[in-house]
């Protein structure tokens, strides 16, 4: 089996996003969909609109996101509005709330040991095609957030994000964080779900990690430590395993002093057993060949 083609460039602007994603020799076909992360009000490190602009503007894409599943500015449809307006999205982009109003869509899933359907915001039956632009970072429940996350909880209504955190037991927000699965079964979970994404768009995807801003907390928190690593670089694929088993090898093989703090993060967590789930069920590989550019 032919290893998947990561790319990778150490230099990180908006112009070097764009080259990347033209390195992966796709056009995205359609209306296409731009997963990113609005950021928690509060947080100092979430990758800008200002950065994803040219890359949005490349692919004629829709900046798309969902509301959250716990407390703050963003786990309401009128929360979250206010706060894209106030990060500066809407002055940038035009911005579609997935889960603004439901129902919901259902996307089933092949496999699943924990979750059979995955409940995502009803808006992403509108496009045909999805760019998935990540921050690669650390995460308080994942150990990482990058590719894999956004397919899953990024992509996930309200409802679906508490499905997905309780492994399939709980569509509750408010009470959702009373009685949580084990660990590994959350983190299978993801997986889960985001192999429903892949396979609704069917080869009309494509992801890119940015690792900067690295702290060992996500761009959800709002208040969240300032990185601790120096930034490594953008990375693009058409493999969201490959892609995010990438990122994590790129850290393991820095010399960076703060690497520890991060590695702690992800490894206290089992963060890796997200990409092994996903592996298992066959949408991508952790085998990849990093192309350099």
């Amino acid at each position: 089996m032919e290893k998947s083609k990561v790319y990778f460039c150490r230099e990180i602007t908006p112009e070097n996003v764009v080259m990347l994603y033209e390195k992966l020799g796709i056009k995205l076909p359609g209306k296409v969909a731009v997963k990113v992360h609005s950021g928690e009000e509060g947080n100092q490190n979430y990758l800008r609109p200002e950065f994803m602009k040219p890359m949005v503007d490349h692919v004629n894409g829709t900046i798309v996101e969902c509301n959250t599943a716990y407390g703050g500015e963003r786990n309401t449809t009128e929360k979250h509005l206010k706060t894209l307006k106030k990060h500066g999205w809407n002055d940038v982009f035009d911005v579609d709330l997935m889960d603004a109003e439901g129902p919901d869509a259902v996307f089933p899933i092949e496999g699943g040991k924990h979750l059979h359907e995955n409940f995502v915001g009803k808006n992403l039956l509108n496009y045909d095609s999805m760019l998935v632009l990540s921050h690669f970072k650390g995460h308080p429940m994942g150990g990482f957030g990058g590719a894999l996350k956004q397919l899953s909880i990024g992509c996930a209504s309200t409802e679906g994000k508490a499905w997905i955190h309780s492994a399939g037991t709980n569509k509750d927000q408010y009470t959702l964080w009373d009685n949580l699965p084990p660990q590994n079964d959350f983190l299978e979970s993801m997986a889960e779900s985001a192999s429903s994404v892949v396979k609704h768009f069917d080869g009309n995807i494509a992801f890119v990690n940015v690792m900067c801003n690295m702290s060992v907390d996500c761009d959800c928190c709002a208040v969240a430590e300032d990185p601790c690593m120096k930034d490594i670089g953008i990375l693009a694929s058409i493999d969201p395993i490959a892609i995010d088993q990438a990122c994590i090898d790129l850290v393991n093989a820095s010399d960076d002093p703060g690497k520890e703090h991060f590695l702690e993060r992800v490894n206290s967590r089992n963060g890796i057993h997200t990409i092994e789930r996903a592996a298992e069920l066959g949408f991508g590989s952790r085998e990849y060949e990093l192309i350099e550019v």
